[in-house]
């Protein structure tokens, strides 16, 4: 693979790349290996329809600021696999495609040992940014399927058409789960959805797009003591993994609510609890789930915010309080596959870290990497991109690039 160089990054998704730029500014020797045969990170996985869930304010990344005059719209995913092979060209970052790394070693008298797809290399310094979406996770429960049902995660769904005809089954309604929902659901198909307590949130929240608060909030909220989107301030370890919340950027970017879509002929379940033999039995907490999907903004992110917009001394309308909502389904707490012509299933279930590749000892119980700003307790190890890795935005496009320069600047600093 040629000449070791002195920092490896491995990943060319936003938080590599940010890296990268950070460090060609410091003057650092670097390259980056990307698994994939082509850059646009993880976006490449979604969906046809799939747009950002951040609107194009929140597309900034360093050296290459959001310049457009739309910075309240969303952009869809070939535009935004496309904005970051722009970028990777414009900082002429030196990539290596088609490169996955199998195992990372410390090597002999320092530095690590990385063996990959197209040979061995050594480095001083490995950038792990992987991303936060890496493995899908698939309950267990997907085994007792019926052989006749077909499923898949949301990971490899691309659009309706890819289904059997037939009524769809969606277990989970974070991002990925409600956004598809309603494709399909427009798309002609009967959508049950087994409810997953993931927070709702207004599409915008005193004149401005809930991200650009939650990027402000996050950025300058510790200059004035409101520190609650920061790391230090998550009520534990697993709050890390906190799913985002419930928001779309298609039909120029709107808010998910529950109620809403069983108002529109969707079938709300409660959480999917066993299968047997082609029934299924949901949990009777609804109600419960709602109170919690509906209330935990105003409790957490938007108190945070409120928060910052007072000691910052900023000029924002009050958000009117949405209107009182007590509508329920009336949905049997069973379901039967056949009966229901449910015919497909979609886990909406999320992702899991991976970093089995890693031969050190690098993550917590959590399977978190051990890190304090992203130097990993291993010297010469970084890891950047990340949810909360320091902040809310640590994996937000638009807030990637201050770890990254961090890390950038430590790296140049050995």
């Amino acid at each position: 693979m040629g000449p070791s160089p002195d920092t490896v990054i491995i990943g060319a998704g936003q938080a590599g790349l940010a890296t990268s730029y950070w460090l060609t500014q410091l003057g650092v020797e670097h390259q980056i290996l990307e698994r994939r045969d082509s850059l646009g990170g993880a976006f490449q996985d979604r969906w046809d329809s799939f747009y950002m869930n951040t609107p194009n304010l929140a597309l900034d990344l360093p050296g290459m600021p959001y310049d457009g005059d739309d910075r309240d719209a969303f952009i869809s995913r070939a535009a935004v696999v496309n904005l970051f092979r722009r970028y990777a060209e414009l900082i002429s970052a030196p990539v290596r495609t088609g490169v996955d790394v199998s195992r990372l070693t410390a090597a002999p008298g320092g530095g690590f040992h990385l063996e990959t797809s197209t040979g061995s290399m050594r480095a001083r310094n490995v950038v792990l940014a992987t991303g936060a979406y890496q493995v899908p996770k698939v309950p267990a429960l997907a085994a007792k399927l019926p052989a006749g049902v077909t499923h898949l995660h949301t990971h490899d769904y691309r659009n309706p058409e890819q289904l059997p005809d037939g009524s769809v089954l969606v277990v989970g309604t974070g991002q990925s789960g409600g956004q598809i929902a309603e494709e399909l659901h427009a798309a002609g198909r009967e959508v049950h959805l087994a409810v997953s307590i993931v927070p709702e949130a207004p599409r915008r929240y005193r004149g401005q797009d809930l991200i650009y608060w939650m990027l402000e909030t996050g950025k300058h909220g510790p200059d004035y003591g409101v520190n609650a989107l920061t790391t230090k301030a998550l009520p534990s370890p697993a709050a890390r993994f906190a799913p985002n919340p419930l928001l779309s950027g298609t039909e120029g970017g709107h808010a998910i609510h529950l109620r809403e879509l069983g108002r529109r002929g969707m079938h709300l379940h409660g959480h999917l609890e066993t299968i047997d033999d082609g029934d299924i039995t949901f949990s009777d907490d609804l109600t419960e789930r709602f109170t919690a999907v509906e209330s935990t903004f105003a409790q957490r992110s938007g108190k945070a915010i409120d928060a910052y917009i007072t000691a910052a001394g900023i000029d924002a309308p009050e958000q009117p309080r949405p209107p009182g909502d007590d509508w329920l389904p009336s949905e049997a707490g069973q379901l039967n596959l056949t009966d229901a012509n449910i015919t497909s299933v979609l886990w909406a279930t999320g992702y899991k870290l991976d970093f089995s590749f890693v031969d050190l000892p690098l993550v917590d119980e959590w399977g978190y990497p051990k890190h304090t700003r992203g130097a990993t307790e291993i010297p010469g190890l970084y890891v950047v991109g990340l949810p909360w890795l320091t902040h809310h935005y640590s994996a937000i496009v638009g807030g990637v690039g201050l770890d990254a320069r961090h890390i950038a600047e430590r790296i140049s600093d050995l």
